[in-house]
């Protein structure tokens, strides 16, 4: 189930926000940048840069998710693993708000989300 329409404007506002904080300098954004994609009930943030052996082709690099659960109108955050797969964060495996998300992964206490 996707999201409700005034919940993505909240998501927007957050997320924009968070770029505008967070985005590498405008002169290496070719090199490495930050962006975020709702899907679904999920916020994902990832890190965009030139693939290794092939410089003019860009990859996603996953960095930390927040999937909103309605029924406790929180929102579950998660790492993106070596293995390849979605981990709960479990120093805080809910938060509140997407706000709070935000502040989760910048802070990062742990290493997982900006190693």
């Amino acid at each position: 189930m996707a999201l409700a329409f005034e919940n993505q404007i909240e998501i927007i506002e957050v997320m924009e926000g968070f770029l505008i904080n967070s985005r590498p300098p405008e002169e290496i954004r070719d090199q490495l940048d930050l962006n975020y994609r709702i899907e679904n009930q999920c916020v994902i943030v990832f890190e965009i840069r030139p693939k290794w052996n092939n410089p003019t082709e860009k990859i996603e690099c996953k960095i930390a998710k927040a999937t909103y659960i309605q029924k406790d109108t929180t929102w579950a955050v998660f790492w993106f693993m070596s293995d390849m797969k979605w981990h709960g964060y479990k120093p805080n495996l809910k938060v509140k708000s997407l706000k709070e998300f935000i502040k989760v992964i910048n802070e990062d206490k742990h290493g997982c989300f900006w190693g």
